[in-house]
């Protein structure tokens, strides 16, 4: 029962992260997420490419492989990448729905059973808290970025600025029935 009772909120959470990130995307033309502020700066077109292929590594066939890929060239994640707005929102795609699929395998027969992740035997829930932490940290990126170049045509993807006791009551009426 307690297990799945995380796996429900774990997963509510990343698609909570995820929608954050897929109303930055939309606003955003092609030629945006291929802007990098400077050099060293990453792309929204890097980081969904890193957070995608970070996604498809740990989690495709996780019990039965290591969850650091040996097809997965984590340097060339955050090399320009010429790819649409289609093709990476695909590749994004593919790499959430890796990590829903795999989410939703997991039971309490399966839970505690430890997995590899550069020959490192760990816990799942280290794996999952791992990926928690490291998720929104590129989303919020993602949404800085795509609040830099839309300035004052962005559209928030949570709390509307100087809205914020209309949203709190709003949750505590909602809340209250």
């Amino acid at each position: 029962m307690m297990v799945q009772e995380y796996l429900d909120n774990i997963t509510a959470q990343f698609k909570s992260y995820k929608e954050v990130a897929d109303k930055t995307i939309a606003q955003l033309e092609e030629k945006d997420l291929h802007w990098k502020y400077n050099e060293e700066s990453n792309s929204i077109a890097a980081i969904i490419v890193h957070v995608s292929e970070n996604m498809l590594s740990r989690w495709t066939d996780f019990f039965t492989s290591d969850g650091e890929k040996d097809w997965r060239d984590r340097d060339a994640e955050f090399e320009t990448h010429d790819l649409s707005k289609n093709e990476l929102i695909a590749q994004w795609e593919k790499g959430w729905n890796c990590l829903f699929s795999a989410l939703n395998s997991l039971n309490e027969e399966n839970f505690n059973q430890p997995i590899l992740i550069r020959n490192k035997q760990v816990k799942l829930i280290e794996s999952i808290t791992r990926q928690m932490a490291h998720f929104p940290y590129h989303i919020g990126q993602i949404a800085y970025v795509g609040k830099m170049i839309l300035n004052d045509k962005w559209q928030t993807a949570s709390i509307t600025k100087g809205k914020s006791k209309e949203f709190i009551q709003a949750q505590f009426e909602k809340n209250s029935n």
